[in-house]
């Protein structure tokens, strides 16, 4: 995969103002040359690195389009090979024919991802900042995107590359003992070592909490909207969303089947699913829309329950609500239709807000407790957080690994026993920034990105 000169269209699919194809690889600019004539005329091969040169893009003498390209010359590029970057015009028809044209004079098409892959096999970059790339382009929200900056930029890997030498310090002693066993001699303290493992245990268990709120950055906060019929779940869907996205009606049963919206409040992305109404019914159809708002419950970090104040009989529904959650879940209780006559008051011990969803009455407030519940705000610029599960479940394992080493020490265990559960804590640390990998890891990881990057 990492062989030969590769090109692809790097803007996205369809017709623009401007589109880019890039070209990577040793004979990239020869490449290029073929199709390219400057203006001035130049011979590109001679021309310096970090040059946009104007010119025309031509098929044995048929002005195909004109163009600007970007000459990057290796080490000094993404990639880390020489790499041009043709900016032309973005119809359809001509990025595909200057596509075609540098694949029949030498380029081949780029495999999803590779660019990214060939930057990370030449050094340019990690594993995990190839990751942040695909994270930073997915990017949905502004905590998302500061997020994936700060793991491009290298924090993350840096944070990982300090445990990593400190436990490579610790194996180090263990190991030497090992060549000195018949001695009986210890290198290594044992009591700054047991200090060791549990100061690096509190930081990869920092790093692993950081997980639930890594996770809704890059995929939103799942939050149920829930309740009996008729409460008014769909209107406040469309309130928060300000559109009517929901079909609002005073019949029973009319929301069958889940609909899912996002916004973004506080940089946060809420992803705010509307259920079918909780009630008795002989109806299959509605009772289909029921089992899956149970099911959407208790996929949910937050529930939001929604009674009515002028029907309190609503009101039962928080205690069967409340003792379907988890420990890890959070309910709200929203009492809707404030503004009626007469209205009633729950008696209940889980936070309650009062709205008019069809007045708009209450809503930030609601807003408010939604980020509460949430407990977090976005990370400061600089703060370690993991939003990839491939990385969640690496740290996962080195931690279970510096849990044994610990346990060895106390249970006096034999050091070649502790110096393997030393390799297997230094393993999956290093797998997480590619110190450690296989072509299997990385098929999958790249084959996950758009062709192009």
């Amino acid at each position: 995969m990492s062989a030969g000169t590769i090109a692809a269209i790097s803007t996205p699919a369809g017709k623009g103002g401007i589109a880019v194809i890039r070209v990577s690889g040793a004979e990239a600019i020869a490449v290029v040359e073929k199709i390219f004539t400057a203006k001035p005329a130049k011979q590109l091969t001679a021309v310096p690195a970090y040059r946009l040169l104007f010119g025309e893009v031509h098929d044995n003498g048929e002005k195909i389009d004109e163009a600007v390209i970007g000459i990057f010359r290796a080490p000094h590029s993404f990639t880390g090979e020489n790499t041009v970057e043709i900016s032309c015009h973005g119809s359809v028809y001509i990025q595909q024919r200057i596509l075609q044209l540098l694949l029949s004079k030498g380029a081949r098409m780029a495999a999803a991802g590779e660019f990214t892959q060939r930057a990370f096999l030449n050094g340019k970059m990690d594993l995990a900042q190839a990751e942040a790339v695909a994270d930073l382009i997915a990017a949905e929200s502004a905590a998302a995107h500061r997020v994936a900056l700060q793991q491009l930029r290298g924090g993350f890997s840096e944070t990982l590359r300090q445990l990593r030498s400190r436990l490579l310090d610790f194996a180090a002693l263990i190991e030497l003992e090992l060549d000195f066993a018949e001695e009986e001699v210890e290198f290594a303290d044992r009591a700054q070592l047991t200090a060791l493992l549990q100061a690096l245990q509190n930081e990869t268990g920092r790093l692993l909490q950081s997980f639930a709120l890594g996770n809704a950055i890059k995929n939103g906060v799942p939050v149920a909207i829930v309740g009996q019929t008729n409460v008014g779940k769909s209107t406040l869907l469309n309130t928060l969303l300000s559109e009517e996205r929901a079909i609002v009606s005073d019949i029973h049963g009319t929301t069958r089947d889940s609909i899912e919206e996002t916004i973004q409040l506080a940089g946060i992305t809420f992803r705010f699913i509307d259920t079918a109404g909780l009630r008795a019914t002989s109806e299959c159809i509605e009772q289909l829309g029921i089992e899956r708002t149970l099911g959407k419950i208790r996929q949910a970090a937050i529930v939001l329950l929604l009674v009515d104040a002028t029907r309190p009989e609503t009101f039962t529904s928080i205690e069967d609500i409340h003792a379907q959650l988890t420990d890890t879940q959070q309910l709200i209780v929203a009492v809707n239709k404030i503004d009626s006559a007469a209205c009633h008051a729950p008696c209940t011990a889980t936070p309650v807000v009062y709205i008019s969803a069809k007045n708009k009455q209450g809503v930030v407030q609601l807003t408010e407790m939604l980020l509460d519940c949430f407990h977090r705000t976005p990370p400061a610029a600089d703060e370690t957080v993991i939003t990839n599960l491939r990385h969640y479940e690496a740290l996962q394992r080195a931690q279970e690994a510096l849990q044994r080493i610990e346990k060895g020490f106390a249970g006096q265990l034999s050091g070649d026993l502790v110096a393997q559960d030393l390799r297997e804590a230094l393993y999956h640390l290093g797998s997480i920034t590619g110190e450690i990998t296989t072509d299997e890891i990385l098929g999958n990881i790249f084959s996950k990105f758009c062709i192009g990057k």
